[in-house]
């Protein structure tokens, strides 16, 4: 069985450490998503739980960058059980006792990457490393007392809480002709880059704010959605126009708004300038809105025509 702790949910979920003796039971190993492993270090950790196997990603947790396709990498820890079948290698001595075949020509990986991670846990060490997880935790929670009276968090535990992540349920507003992808595409304008839509269920947003931000810098992306929760609720309620509005037009690009003609019946400022901190720090949308999906279903080949290849 393969799981992600703390679950894609946003929730440490109760039953984890049944689930993980259920599955031994029936002769099962537990293969532990590390994905979430900024909401585990120094509070919890795979083996706690039961897990057999983990993938430590160090994207995210230890100050890799994520995103762009990579780098995805990082250590694969296991228990004590299955260490003498850790992968050997033929030129390089590691590997259990009862090695497998080697799995990959690099034995440790992209070396590169795991000296910056080592230099930023040396850097922080245990006390710190655990007080980030536990900041990254507070933010979340932080976010979801502030955005909760909005909008509809879709899990959580018993006690109201979550982990270092949360979902918010847009749905609701499809009747009335909003989206997921209108409310992340209407983030643009204020400045943020929307975060995930549509996963790990279609029609909403998942939002993990991490360790690394202030909260004022929380406060602000705070103030947007509540701002955005405005403009749907004109809309669902006929005040905006369905199709002509501020969120179905976004992002709204510095060369629309500084054309001479405008004619969307919301004001310029208003679809630039929705909040006194975009003013500050304005961040501009290089392009106006796509077709995502259409994008990815349809490769448009960019490349000049094959007869442009042709010598003379």
């Amino acid at each position: 069985l393969m799981v992600t702790y703390p679950s894609t949910h946003g929730v440490f979920e109760d039953a984890i450490t049944e689930i993980c003796d259920l599955v031994h039971t029936h002769g099962g190993q537990v293969y532990m998503d590390g994905a979430n492993m900024n909401a585990q270090v120094g509070v919890t950790s795979a083996a706690a739980i039961g897990a057999d196997v983990c993938h430590i990603n160090l994207h995210k947790t230890f100050a890799i960058p994520h995103g762009g396709g990579g780098p995805g990498m990082g250590p694969i820890a296991v228990a004590a059980h299955l260490a003498p079948y850790l992968p050997g290698h033929p030129v390089v001595p590691v590997g259990g006792e009862s090695a497998i075949p080697a799995i990959a020509a690099a034995p440790w990986g992209s070396a590169s990457i795991l000296l910056i991670s080592h230099g930023y846990m040396r850097l922080l060490g245990p006390g710190g490393m655990t007080h980030a997880t536990q900041v990254a935790i507070l933010n979340a929670n932080y976010l979801k007392a502030r955005l909760a009276p909005h909008y509809d968090v879709l899990f959580m535990r018993a006690n109201g809480r979550v982990a270092h992540e949360m979902i918010f349920d847009l749905r609701a507003f499809k009747s009335g002709g909003v989206t997921e992808l209108d409310v992340a595409k209407r983030l643009m304008d204020y400045g943020y880059h929307a975060p995930t839509v549509s996963f790990p269920v279609p029609g909403t947003m998942m939002v993990e704010p991490t360790e690394s931000e202030s909260r004022d810098e929380l406060d602000r992306f705070c103030e947007a959605l509540i701002a955005i929760r405005r403009e749907i609720q004109s809309v669902v309620d006929g005040e905006a126009d369905a199709a002509d509005n501020l969120l179905k037009n976004a992002p709204h690009t510095a060369m629309e708004a500084t054309a001479d003609s405008w004619s969307h019946p919301y004001s310029r400022e208003t679809a630039v300038y929705p909040l006194p901190f975009v003013r500050e720090h304005k961040v501009w949308p290089t392009v106006g809105r796509i077709n995502d999906a259409h994008g990815d279903r349809n490769l448009i080949c960019s490349c000049p025509p094959v007869d442009a290849y042709v010598e003379d």
